[in-house]
This record gives structure tokens, sequence and C-alpha cells, in this order.
């Protein structure tokens, strides 16, 4: 059984791409969703974002997910370094909080292209 053609085979579309990220904004924004691919860090983002101020202390962040100190620190070293997170260091502790935009930036570099 075939299907009616409804497209002549010389007929053309214009395309409708009007622009593309480039390379490197493409290398970044793949980055966050890397990170963000992680079941693990999207509740430490969670976590983050609940806490008081917005803001939350890596001491806090490692009984809710059930890891170690350091394997936690792993994980947000990379959304710190996907741009998601801040990290301030307070004498031993290290405060992350939610990096304002990240998500909106990321989303919308796919909007636009």
């Amino acid at each position: 059984m075939s299907l009616p053609t409804t497209i002549e085979a010389t007929a053309c579309c214009v395309p409708r791409i009007t622009s593309s990220l480039t390379a490197e904004d493409a290398e970044r924004v793949a980055k966050v969703f890397k990170a963000l691919g992680d079941p693990t860090r999207v509740r430490l983002m969670s976590l983050i974002a609940a806490g008081e101020g917005g803001e939350a202390c890596i001491c806090d962040l490692t009984e809710p997910v059930g890891l170690s100190q350091g394997t936690v620190s792993h994980h947000m070293k990379l959304l710190a370094d996907a741009g998601l997170v801040t990290r301030e260091q307070r004498g031993k502790w290290a405060y992350f909080a939610l990096n304002d935009g990240a998500l909106d930036a990321a989303a919308d570099a796919l909007r636009s292209a």
C-alpha cells in the first residue's frame, strides 16, 4: 500500500531557518543541559532554590541527596562550571545560590535559534 503524494517532486520549500547558534554558543548551552542531565544535580538545584534566601551551604546538601560531601562537591563544581550556580566561600564552608537567569538564557538560546 502506498500513500498519495501531496507535494510534487519539483516543488521546493523556502527554508524557515533565519539564524543559528554559533559553535561556541552551542557548546556553552550544551554544557548547561549536560549539567542538568543528572537527577542528583537537578535535586541539588531544587534544594538550593528552596533554601533560606535562595542559597544553601554544601553541609546542608549532602544528607538530603544521601551522598558524601566529596561527591556533592563534585556535582556542585559541574553546576558552577556550567554557570547554573554561584559559589561563595564562608570560612570552611561553600555556599551556593542559583545563578539568576542561567536557565532562561539557555532556553532563550534555543528559542531564538
